[in-house]
């Protein structure tokens, strides 16, 4: 009897040295290798994440050695495709993304797709014995990632229909993996995220639940936690006796782009202000864990959340500011006001902008303010965590200097320079006793020889690693949530809303939350 044609090349296409090992630092940080066999399946996978950014993540680590031996893609999403045209999308998707054409046909042999449809249960059946059949002709050992790349509403019934299919079981260590990675957002307030949450529960274990926030993957972002944990400089003086303040950036030059549907319902403060900016103010702002481990990193940055201060509602305004980017000039081009972005409503008062002053009740943190801005259509692309330390006491410069004497900052740069500076104070040649700013920098690929993997590049690695260290854990979203409902619900029911030129760093109204010295420039 013949075979059925399934796609599947009739031997696994076992990973070649010298064909997709290039380029791999040799010394003692090598790139992670997946040695578990794995099935990657990806719903949505003719969407724009997909292209844009999955699947040249996934080229890339094939090329540069990541990637198990054995392994298979499988896209799944409605568009009636047959394995040759899923793989051509994928191609041109690989090569937009920097993909080295030259590997392509060894990435294609592992590249499969299955058209699905979200309503029926019977379309996961079908995809439960395709995936069992590539299972047996590759040896992946039942090991499956399910990437969701859809718009959040489909969580829900693709997490439930997986379920149904009896794709989520884990029977034993030795029978395979199933993980569900979700992208956010996780909700759009503390009651829609327990909703959330509960309905991925009915079909997946919390352990097998990965909550993908790209800006942890960052190497600058990873660096926060070993420059503070791992240098006895920093670590020490790292507390309310000698920080004054600290201010978390993340400005766009962008406006809003092809995201106008989702991000005039949302705004920046559940697009930016719930995940990333939370992500990066507990990275500061957490307690050494005893081990560098996922758990108890996640342990450390919960107790952060738990530690935010409520904001006074009724002083809302002196905590919280919010604007909306109108016509302007960015990067030498003149550029539309937000509400004549197209998807866009006319009578939007959607903010896309946002300054907030946060503190943390804690011991390390007492009275330390934390000042979160995050906006798009701002003067420049800038991600950055800038530490203000708090002047020296001693006034014996008082006769020659004055009563003040500027501060040392320390600067993480996470985007689009991936960087550490720090400004200290000097004296100036010359016969007087003149104060002069310095700067030592460091640029975080200097010297570095090897591979060089990109955010997502780096979260499927620990997806498939099993590593939740770069990844939500539900009671974190649920506190951020629990912070951030009361304030938007009260936004809501008042105007707070500036217009700021599109080019500027934000709203004039911003100097209320942000002093001068921490003010954007």
């Amino acid at each position: 009897m013949p075979k059925k044609d399934t796609g599947i090349p009739d031997k696994p296409s076992a990973f070649i040295e010298g064909e997709a090992q290039g380029g791999v630092e040799t010394g003692q940080c090598l790139l992670e290798r997946v040695t578990e066999p794995c099935c990657i399946v990806i719903f949505g996978a003719t969407g724009d994440l997909t292209s844009r950014k999955l699947f040249p993540a996934l080229h890339h680590l094939f090329v540069s050695g990541g990637l198990p031996e054995r392994f298979a893609v499988v896209g799944a999403s409605r568009s009636e495709l047959d394995h040759d045209a899923f793989r051509e999308k994928m191609r041109e998707a690989a090569a937009n993304g920097g993909g080295q054409p030259g590997h392509w046909e060894a990435m294609a042999r592992h590249v499969f797709y299955q058209s699905i449809d979200y309503s029926k249960p019977e379309s996961f059946d079908r995809l439960a014995v395709f995936l069992g059949e590539l299972d047996e002709e590759m040896g992946l050992a039942g090991n499956r990632v399910f990437y969701l790349a859809v718009p959040p509403t489909a969580y829900k019934v693709i997490s439930s229909r997986l379920g149904g299919a009896g794709m989520t079981r884990e029977r034993s260590p030795d029978e395979g993996y199933s993980r569900l990675v979700v992208e956010k957002p996780f909700g759009h307030d503390l009651d829609s995220a327990m909703a959330l949450d509960a309905a991925l529960h009915e079909s997946f274990e919390e352990h097998q639940i990965y909550r993908i926030d790209h800006y942890l993957a960052k190497e600058t972002v990873q660096n926060v936690a070993l420059l503070r944990f791992a240098n006895s400089i920093f670590e020490p003086i790292w507390n309310r006796r000698y920080i004054q303040s600290v201010r978390i950036t993340a400005a766009e030059s962008l406006g809003v782009g092809h995201r106008a549907g989702y991000y005039d319902h949302a705004g920046v403060l559940r697009d930016m202000f719930q995940n990333h900016m939370m992500q990066l103010l507990s990275l500061c702002a957490m307690e050494p864990p005893s081990i560098f481990e996922g758990e108890r990193v996640r342990d450390e940055k919960t107790k952060v959340y738990g530690a935010l201060q409520p904001m006074n509602l009724d002083r809302l305004e002196n905590r919280l500011v919010l604007g909306q980017y109108s016509s302007g000039v960015v990067e030498g081009e003149k550029v539309a006001s937000y509400i004549d972005e197209p998807g866009v409503a006319e009578d939007s008062r959607t903010p896309t902008y946002a300054a907030m002053k946060v503190h943390l009740d804690n011991w390390r943190w007492q009275g330390v303010p934390f000042y979160l801005i995050s906006g798009k259509r701002l003067a420049e692309k800038r991600t950055e965590i800038a530490v203000q330390f708090k002047e020296v006491p001693c006034s014996m410069f008082r006769h020659i200097l004055g009563e003040h004497i500027t501060t040392n900052r320390l600067t993480l740069g996470i985007q689009p320079r991936e960087e550490i500076s720090l400004t200290f104070q000097t004296k100036a040649p010359g016969p007087k006793v003149c104060l002069r700013s310095v700067l030592m920098h460091f640029d975080y690929y200097q010297g570095h020889q090897g591979p060089v993997l990109d955010a997502y590049e780096k979260v499927l690695l620990d997806v498939m690693m099993g590593d939740h260290t770069l990844f939500w854990r539900q009671d974190g979203v649920n506190l951020c949530w629990s912070f951030l409902t009361p304030i938007l619900d009260a936004c809501g029911e008042r105007n707070m809303l500036y217009l700021y030129r599109a080019g500027s760093w934000g709203p004039q109204e911003a100097s209320r939350v942000i002093p001068e010295d921490m003010e954007l420039r």
